[in-house]
């Protein structure tokens, strides 16, 4: 069947898409709006963090299950490297099950948390759980729902602070899209160092970047999404790990789990994973903006285009020295992966919606017979 650009809604709504595709169009927009909204919040955020951050003893956990899970392992590092506390990710999936491997009692701790709904068993139960087995904790919720049980349940208290995302990053479709870029962008700008001004600065380049993108690829991944890949691996270093186990995620999302999509980082795919490929595998390597990075990613571009056995090697990135010229590139300013990590994942999403319509399935809802939910739900909360 012929596929559709993203723009055109009224056949995304006869292919049962019409949510994901806004939301994945929308996203260079919210991203301007929620600029605005952190230039005018900044002093009650900044009030909240104190001077914590520069405290050696504060220890920041980053939090969220699924997507939002991948967000906080996307920013996590890029802002341990910037403060004297310790910043880390512990996904609400293992916070529950194994508390004591990441909980001090005697160790003041701030819980970041990520929510699209903010009403997911776990995120509600991460917090509690916090509460209960720290002396000293606050909360940071990152939610876009301003009736969820987040919202809901942080709403007067001193210890915890909520923000809010703009309304319309609350997806309605049943992948994250807007939700997650969001939420990233919020925690990468109200954690970085640089005076706020800048960070406000840097989060309009980003969306003027991503939308460039977006306009830039979107018939070319259409017509990608007419290959029958069965196969589909993200490789991405640095940041852009996460970002490559995000971006398999969608597509393992979308397409109900019919294309099997994994994700490496481009030196850990030797040792095993490469053991994968086919004529039916589809590559795409996410390039690192740092010099050192784009030489190993290179190296195993080569090396796959070499060896001829995936079906597809692909490369999305900046535009460098090194492949300037190869398959999906931008100009980009010299900043952080995780900074740029929204940029590339449009590009991700917009495979996973093509590829779910390619095959016959409503994108905004691949799992008609609920064994898979927007929120999640089943899961039984369990204490001590």
């Amino acid at each position: 069947m012929d596929l559709t650009l993203l723009s055109d809604l009224t056949t995304w709504q006869q292919l049962g898409g019409t949510d994901t595709a806004t939301e994945i169009a929308q996203q260079p927009t919210l991203w301007e709006t929620l600029a605005s909204t952190l230039a005018d919040d900044c002093t009650r955020l900044q009030a909240f963090l104190g001077e914590r951050l520069n405290d050696p003893r504060q220890r920041v956990l980053f939090t969220g299950a699924g997507s939002s899970g991948f967000i906080a392992e996307m920013v996590a590092d890029t802002i341990n490297a910037q403060w004297p506390a310790e910043v880390r990710v512990v996904h609400t999936t293992s916070l529950l099950t194994h508390p004591a491997l990441y909980l001090q009692r005697d160790r003041p701790t701030l819980l970041v948390s990520f929510g699209r709904s903010g009403s997911s068993p776990e995120s509600v139960a991460a917090v509690e759980r916090v509460r209960a087995d720290v002396d000293d904790a606050r909360f940071l919720d990152i939610t876009c729902n301003a009736d969820g049980e987040l919202a809901r349940r942080g709403a007067g208290r001193d210890d915890t602070c909520t923000l809010l995302m703009p309304a319309a990053s609350c997806d309605r479709a049943f992948a994250m899209t807007s939700s997650l870029t969001c939420m990233l962008l919020a925690a990468l700008s109200v954690f970085d160092r640089a005076p706020w001004s800048e960070r406000i600065a840097r989060l309009q380049q980003v969306a003027a970047l991503a939308r460039n993108g977006i306009q830039q690829w979107d018939s070319a991944v259409a017509a990608l999404a007419r290959e029958p890949f069965s196969r589909v691996i993200y490789l991405g270093s640095g940041p852009h790990e996460a970002l490559a186990r995000e971006a398999a995620l969608k597509v393992l999302e979308l397409t109900a789990g019919r294309v099997l999509a994994i994700a490496n980082t481009p030196l850990g795919f030797r040792h095993g994973p490469k053991s994968t490929l086919n004529s039916q595998t589809l590559v795409i390597v996410f390039r690192s903006a740092q010099p050192l990075a784009r030489r190993y990613e290179q190296d195993l571009l080569e090396e796959l285009r070499g060896d001829g056995v995936a079906g597809k090697v692909l490369s999305i990135g900046p535009q460098s020295d090194i492949g300037a010229d190869d398959d999906y590139t931008l100009p980009v300013p010299a900043i952080a992966d995780s900074w740029l990590a929204p940029v590339w994942l449009p590009f991700a999403q917009l495979y996973a919606l093509q590829r779910s319509a390619s095959m016959g399935l409503t994108p905004d809802n691949p799992f008609p017979d609920g064994t898979v939910n927007r929120v999640v739900k089943g899961v039984t909360i369990h204490h001590d």
